[in-house]
């Protein structure tokens, strides 16, 4: 399995803490969000991985060699469009590397190692979205309807009533799914305005063809690094698993 994970934004809306560090690299219980996705993949026995990046891709590219886990081969892949684009031209920079079983994890998405295995123990579809399921959805909300387990739309427009979850920003793709997926981006490339969409728009695309399904994560620990107030979530989250990871796996002897 091959994961690609889209780390070319700077994620202006988590300024200044992103002045000069992209947000892939932020700390979270003195470990950056890169180290934290690698360590989660590495943990799923992915032994492969593309990081796209564009703003201060140096300071990506040393975090990579500092981080990159043992047995994993990570390349970095510079994305020249990323100050005039959205992640859909990551995945065009990317597109060769969308052969066979792919993971395409968005550069702020924090996860535990769970989440992408459930992905792939439930993943049915060519293309699969993990979503995730809450109360209500605001407008910045990835929303997705659902039908019958088939995803049926993609979209921040989404109306309520038409809501089913909200999108993650992991997608897994398989057998035919990989060819699917970079048609669809190529699609939208060409497009007028395509350049501005997010990549999901491709999948919002394939999703009429009925080739997209959905695996919810709900219950397992992810947060999406996006605004400052997910900084505390992602904190939390991170220590979290700190202490876990640091828990005997028997109950200490008195």
């Amino acid at each position: 399995m091959k994961a690609i994970i889209l780390a070319a934004g700077q994620g202006r809306r988590l300024l200044p803490w992103t002045r000069d560090l992209p947000k892939c690299l932020l700390p979270f219980a003195d470990r950056s969000l890169m180290d934290w996705q690698l360590a989660a993949l590495a943990a799923n026995g992915v032994e492969e991985a593309v990081v796209v990046t564009g703003f201060a891709a140096r300071l990506v590219e040393r975090e990579i060699d500092r981080v990159t886990p043992d047995g994993m081969t990570v390349t970095a892949l510079f994305n020249p469009f990323f100050g005039v684009a959205d992640n859909i031209a990551s995945c065009w920079v990317a597109r060769e590397h969308l052969a066979g079983e792919v993971a395409i994890i968005n550069g702020d998405t924090l996860f535990e190692p769970a989440v992408l295995a459930r992905l792939r123990a439930e993943a049915s579809d060519p293309v699969t979205v993990t979503v995730d399921v809450k109360e209500s959805y605001d407008a910045d909300d990835m929303k997705v309807q659902i039908v019958g387990g088939r995803v049926m739309r993609i979209g921040k427009t989404l109306a309520p009533d038409s809501t089913s979850a909200e999108s993650i920003g992991m997608l897994l793709l398989r057998g035919l799914g990989g060819a699917l997926f970079a048609a669809a981006v190529e699609a939208v490339m060409r497009e007028s305005g395509g350049l501005s969409r997010w990549y999901l728009s491709a999948v919002d695309d394939l999703a009429a063809r009925g080739v997209v399904g959905a695996v919810s994560i709900a219950g397992l620990g992810w947060t999406e690094v996006d605004y400052p107030g997910d900084l505390g979530r992602a904190e939390l989250l991170a220590k979290e698993w700190l202490h876990q990871q640091r828990q005997p796996p028997y109950p200490l002897a008195r």
